[in-house]
């Protein structure tokens, strides 16, 4: 029942992404372009080596380039990383039925194929980051139905997906049963409840950048939302070490209770990765990883 990589619902190539730009930005359409990548939600194209093209290929993914749109100009202004705030906002057209950006390209690599190479100066620059990103939500902040809620809400679910990975064999040796119990554990602690703050909602390190060993960029904004910080604060076991993870924890004042939520998290966000090792081998090494710190904390 791997998560696998979800078909196209649409064909994206070239000439299509060639006609949008003829279409809507016309100064752009004599553009170098370059395939970059076709993750599960975005085709992703280089435009004259200064821009990116970020192209839903999934009906399900067109709300979530809406909410980049509509929130990052709002956020980045007081963010100290760079982040991909739209420059050009593309329309739904004939032949191509969703909204679409045009971003500034970063240039690094991903960090969880590129990690940082000091992991104490990774965590204060992902203590400033999310310091600054978590303050309180507009009240029109996306709504996401997977990502900043209570975690009662995905109890059964994770406590699924989980039998279900160690039932195919893809949780590294460890026992099904025994993740479910600490999952368990994690997720009794207090609920959130503190006013919802932002939230990147997918902030791990396959949507950070890192150039020259040292964190440049976040990006995939994608699930963006309002809710509990703990989404987010699972971070510290997906990218950091124990020293660093308590560096970070010393930056970042939040209350035990949300650090055992950020930890439940960490825990199913790795059976989530390492769920996908068929299909992305890097993204099942960032579970091995995330799993192990989860494991050893």
């Amino acid at each position: 029942m791997s998560l696998g990589h979800p078909p196209a619902e649409i064909a994206i190539d070239e000439v299509l992404v060639r006609g949008l730009l003829a279409e809507q930005f016309p100064e752009h359409a004599s553009g170098s372009l370059e395939l970059v990548g076709e993750g599960w939600d975005n085709v992703i194209y280089r435009l004259d080596r200064q821009f990116s093209i970020r192209l839903p290929r999934r009906e399900v993914a067109a709300q979530l380039i809406h909410n980049e749109q509509r929130c990052l100009a709002l956020l980045a202004p007081r963010l100290p990383l760079p982040v991909p705030v739209p420059i050009h906002a593309g329309r739904p057209a004939t032949d191509y039925p969703w909204p679409w950006s045009i971003c500034r390209w970063f240039e690094g690599e991903r960090a969880s194929a590129s990690p940082p190479t000091d992991l104490h100066e990774a965590a204060e620059t992902l203590a400033a980051f999310v310091n600054a990103l978590h303050l309180p939500a507009s009240d029109d902040a996306p709504v996401n139905t997977v990502r900043g809620g209570p975690l009662s809400a995905r109890f059964e679910r994770i406590t699924k997906r989980i039998l279900d990975v160690g039932a195919a064999g893809r949780l590294l040796g460890h026992d099904a049963a025994d993740l479910v119990a600490r999952y368990h554990e994690y997720s009794a602690a207090p609920e959130w409840h503190g006013p919802p703050v932002w939230l990147h909602g997918d902030l791990h390190a396959s949507n950070m950048l890192t150039s020259n060993g040292r964190l440049s960029a976040v990006i995939d904004f994608g699930d963006i939302t309002g809710g509990d910080p703990a989404t987010d604060l699972a971070v510290a076991w997906i990218v950091l070490d124990e020293p660093a993870r308590r560096h970070f924890c010393s930056l970042v004042d939040r209350d035990e209770a949300t650090w055992v939520r950020a930890k439940a998290w960490a825990l199913s966000f790795a059976v989530f990765y390492l769920d996908s090792v068929d299909t992305d081998s890097v993204m099942g090494l960032m579970g091995e990883r995330t799993l192990a710190q989860v494991l050893a904390s």
